[in-house]
């Protein structure tokens, strides 16, 4: 027994004539979006955006999977289609003609296409009468109702047809009818006018036919104002002048039907929402020659310009759409190639495509010479027709070939966003990006076969990541590939990662090349335009903003904000939040290789110079808002052109380190690369406050590993000394305590061996820290001491009371209490006095642990939150994640387990953050434990800091 689903009234599904239970309204919802997109893949967001509207309930998602869960086995007993689960969403498996939807629509397709008009009229009405009532009817969610236009539309549109072919094969006085029917629904529209008059006048009535017209036309005058067209004129001339046409039901005068479509993509894969956006476009424009609001004033042709970099699959959706729609399109399709961005770099005369257009809808060349324009116009006037407009470069190439009725469908693709078509004409933008994941692995297993990237999921992800999901890119790949059947995938993703953009690269056919694709969007670019596109290529950082655009580039603000917004235009560029601009890495590739091959070399190099000048004074800047005690660093001034960036507190300077972080690791890289060593240093040191302040201590062992080496060609001792002990620092907080002693003692004997007092102290408080992070708090007592009497001679109160608060810290978990708590009081006098919030946040902390050894719990919690609060205003949330996770201590053992629940919860969340792992174990060990145990007793272990030997 067959299976039939129904969506064209209410949704059902019969097997051999019995309806089988398909739930409530909100299931059957669930199973018409599925029914719809029928062996297509629907995300689970789609499911519950479509099937519930804004009123999704909480555990929407569980109750779609209950209706899914209750479809599937309603549909196991019809055998013949199934609900299967993939990728974080649902496809209905079933035969294309099982469904009503889409056996109508394919019917419809087929009588247009058909050139026998009794044949037509068969299909035609086998399609009418696969309705039984309004689409989906019973369902009220925004995309069912959505839907339903579009399916009413579509009827609409394939009634005229079935009653046009009826007509012409004489079989006026059957429709009658209906045709009066519609036209008391359309009293407006002058085709459905026009079929009622003329069926009315065969069938002998012409006064009635008349009498018709008279109406139709009062009406036109009184609701629109305007007169009916020309062809209802035509035919009323006919009427009074019994033009002996009228009476031959066999006389056809049907317009050739241009059909210029290229062949669609094969394989084509993905691409569902977009595929989506555009059928909304379309859907949201008239099908009748009438606007939303029933005016045919106001109708306007529908536009949809599909926008992106070259190679992105612009051509492939446009063409993958047309061909999944051609019933829309029954009276043609034209294209052209305007040849916007090719390899002759000569784009296509508006004028030629005319002509071509002209051709393909039968007129003869000397017909169209006097005025192409409005001949095309005029013949594609009130028909469905689609024209894709392919590769345009500019609105120029486009605006000429727009036709004037709303009845036509233009799409277009371009590397620009062409915005006057967008400005003058109202086009729908849809801006292409690369394919997902899923897509992306679809796209090379529709290329090589299921089987054989099955077999290598890990070089699939591998070559889909190299790729960057660039559908050319992909298929290129998936060339090599085929082309190699006994290659294993990971040997080709070996070589593309060795190889990179070369491998993508081919010598004699510049269309499967996708270095070449590329090059031709440069060819509308200006000398400036395409200098700054390379330099984009060669900066240092994932991305860029315009301060720093404005100083790699050496332009004014508004010459390189024009400047990005070009590249921006021709899809070289994407604009990101925050004024932030990103290249696809493939595209970076390119505009860095060609960086290589076309700037001179001292114009890279001062490019080069300026922005790693901009982020090393901009974050100079930022450094000293964070910590104004710290001993300042000398910078060279800064190269012509650069402009740092003004930060006017310690809130911005926090953010703007936060977000540019990776631009300024990879600025300090770009300037060892270029033997810039001093600047290379001093990213490293304007880096170093907030890296301990963030807790990126593996981003901090990496800049000093290079400072290191920069060090090593400068000529100075102290720059040496400091790279060693800053490195060693950021060995000792990873918890790699062989090397960071290494480095110390290293730093501590060339400064010793210097006579450098100040820096000796320095490594003698960065081994009281390695120490301590180790366990053993007698050495790490001998350190702080040490620090404590080189810094009393050199009048560093600051410095001083850091050293205090140390020695504090060691002697109070060496079970010293009184000893601990008299030096980190003296060390917390010293930093008030001095204006040290750090330093008074550090000797807080230090309380709050004596406090809390020593019985102490509520004052405990007093200095902890106190520490907590100055640690926040500083942005330092490593000092913050400790002493929150050392709070929860004293309100365990006071009984408040919620505070201390609250404060273990929010250190967890920064551990988390900072990639603190073995942190974040031990907080969550104590959350687990956590229980109203009796205050007596309650554990008073402090697990933030090793327990004294």
């Amino acid at each position: 027994m067959a299976v039939e689903f129904r969506v064209l009234g209410p949704v059902q599904a019969r097997l051999g004539g019995r309806a089988l239970d398909l739930g409530h309204a909100r299931q059957r919802c669930v199973l018409a979006v599925l029914l719809i997109e029928a062996n297509q893949w629907v995300s689970a967001d789609q499911l519950l955006d479509r099937a519930w509207g804004d009123r999704i309930p909480p555990g929407g998602r569980n109750t779609l999977y209950g209706y899914l869960s209750r479809l599937r086995r309603a549909l196991r007993a019809t055998r013949q289609a199934a609900i299967v689960h993939r990728s974080s969403g649902y496809e209905l498996v079933v035969e294309d003609d099982a469904v009503d939807v889409h056996r109508f629509r394919r019917l419809v397709a087929r009588a247009r296409a058909e050139t026998d008009h009794v044949r037509a009229l068969e299909l035609a009405e086998r399609a009418s009468g696969l309705w039984h009532g309004e689409a989906l009817l019973g369902l009220d969610t925004p995309w069912a109702t959505a839907v339903r236009h579009g399916l009413e539309r579509e009827r609409f549109a394939a009634d005229t047809d079935r009653l046009d072919l009826a007509l012409r094969l004489g079989r006026h006085s059957a429709l009658l009818p209906e045709l009066t029917d519609r036209a008391t629904a359309h009293p407006l529209n002058e085709h459905v006018a026009a079929q009622l008059v003329l069926a009315l006048y065969r069938a002998g009535r012409q006064a009635e036919a008349l009498e018709r017209y008279r109406r139709l036309r009062a009406g036109l005058a009184e609701e629109l104002g305007t007169d009916p067209g020309s062809d209802l004129r035509r035919l009323h001339q006919q009427i009074l002048a019994a033009d002996p046409d009228l009476a031959v039901p066999g006389a056809d005068r049907s317009p050739v039907v241009p059909r210029q479509l290229p062949a669609a993509p094969a394989p084509f894969t993905g691409r569902v929402p977009d595929l989506a956006e555009l059928d909304r476009a379309l859907l949201a424009a008239p099908g009748d020659g009438t606007d939303a609001s029933g005016d045919p004033a106001t109708a306007t042709v529908a536009i949809s310009a599909v926008g992106g970099v070259g190679g992105i699959g612009k051509t492939w959706l446009a063409l993958a759409w047309a061909h999944r729609n051609l019933h829309r399109f029954p009276d043609g399709q034209l294209f052209v190639d305007l040849r916007g961005f090719s390899p002759t770099g000569n784009p296509t005369d508006p004028a030629d495509a005319l002509r071509d257009f002209l051709t393909a809808l039968g007129v003869t060349p000397d017909r169209g010479r006097s005025d192409p324009g409005a001949l095309y116009r005029g013949l594609v006037a009130g028909r469905r027709v689609l024209v894709l407009l392919d590769n345009a470069a500019t609105a120029d190439q486009v605006v000429p070939l727009l036709p004037a009725s709303p009845t036509c469908t233009v799409l277009v693709t371009s590397r620009t966003s062409l915005p006057s078509l967008i400005d003058r004409h109202g086009a729908h933008h849809l801006p292409l990006g690369v394919l997902t994941p899923v897509e992306s692995r679809a796209l090379l297993a529709a290329r090589l076969g299921r089987n054989r990237t099955d077999a290598e999921p890990g070089a699939v992800d591998e070559l889909v990541g190299l790729c960057g999901r660039h559908p050319l890119a992909l298929a290129i790949t998936a060339r090599h590939a085929a082309t190699r059947p006994r290659l294993p995938l990971t040997e080709l993703a070996a070589e593309l990662r060795e190889v990179g953009l070369e491998m993508l690269d081919h010598e004699t056919d510049p269309t499967a090349s996708l270095p070449a694709v590329l090059s031709w969007s440069l060819h509308r670019l200006t000398a400036r335009q395409r200098a700054v596109f390379m330099l984009l290529g060669i900066a240092p950082g994932p991305d860029i903003d315009l301060p720093a655009a404005a100083s790699l580039t050496g332009l004014t603000p508004a010459e390189a904000r024009k400047a990005l917004h070009v590249l921006e235009d021709h899809s070289l560029l994407d604009r990101h939040p925050h004024g932030r601009y990103a290249m696809h890495d493939l595209v970076r590739a390119y505009a860095a290789t060609t960086a290589r091959d076309e700037l001179p070399e001292p114009v890279r190099r001062a490019a080069l110079a300026r922005v790693v000048d901009f982020y090393l004074h901009t974050a100079h800047t930022a450094d000293r808002l964070l910590d104004p005690t710290r001993d300042p660093v000398r910078l060279d001034p800064p190269a012509p052109g650069v402009r740092a960036q003004p930060l006017p507190d310690l809130p911005a300077a926090l953010a703007w380190l936060d977000d540019r972080h990776s631009h300024l690791v990879a600025a300090q890289r770009t300037a060892a690369g270029e033997h810039r060593h001093q600047a290379a240093l001093h990213v490293a040191w304007t880096l170093t406050t907030f890296h301990w302040r963030r807790g990126h201590f593996h981003d901090a062992l990496a800049v000093w590993r290079v400072a290191l080496d920069a060090a090593a060609h400068l000529p100075g001792r102290t720059e040496h000394i400091l790279a060693l002990r800053l490195l060693g620092r950021a060995h000792f907080e990873l918890g790699q305590h062989e090397e960071a002693v290494e480095h110390l003692h290293r730093a501590l004997a060339t400064a010793e061996r210097h006579h450098d007092t100040l820096q000796a102290a320095y490594t003698e408080h960065a081994l009281f820290r390695a120490w301590e992070l180790w366990g053993d708090y007698r050495q790490a007592l001998d350190h702080a001491q040490r620090a404590l009497r080189l810094l009393r001679g050199l009048d560093r109160p600051v410095l001083e009371g850091d050293a205090l608060n140390q020695a504090g810290w060691a002697a109070a978990a060496l079970g010293d209490h009184d000893t601990a708590r008299d030096h980190c009081r003296a060390a917390l006098d010293l930093q008030r006095r001095h204006h040290d919030p750090e330093g008074q946040a550090n000797a807080l902390d230090s309380l709050g642990y004596i406090d809390h050894r020593t019985g102490h719990h509520t004052g405990s919690v007093h200095h902890y939150r106190e520490a907590v609060a100055l640690y926040r205003t500083l942005g330092d949330t490593a000092a913050a994640a400790d002493t929150l996770d050392r709070l929860g201590h004293p309100h365990a053992a006071l009984g408040h387990h919620d505070q201390a629940r609250e404060a273990w919860r929010e250190a967890l969340a920064l551990y988390r953050d900072q990639g603190r792992d073995t942190d974040t174990e031990r907080v969550l060990r104590q959350l687990a434990d956590l229980d109203p145990t009796p205050v007596g007793q309650a554990d008073t272990t402090e697990d933030g800091r090793t327990d004294p030997p």
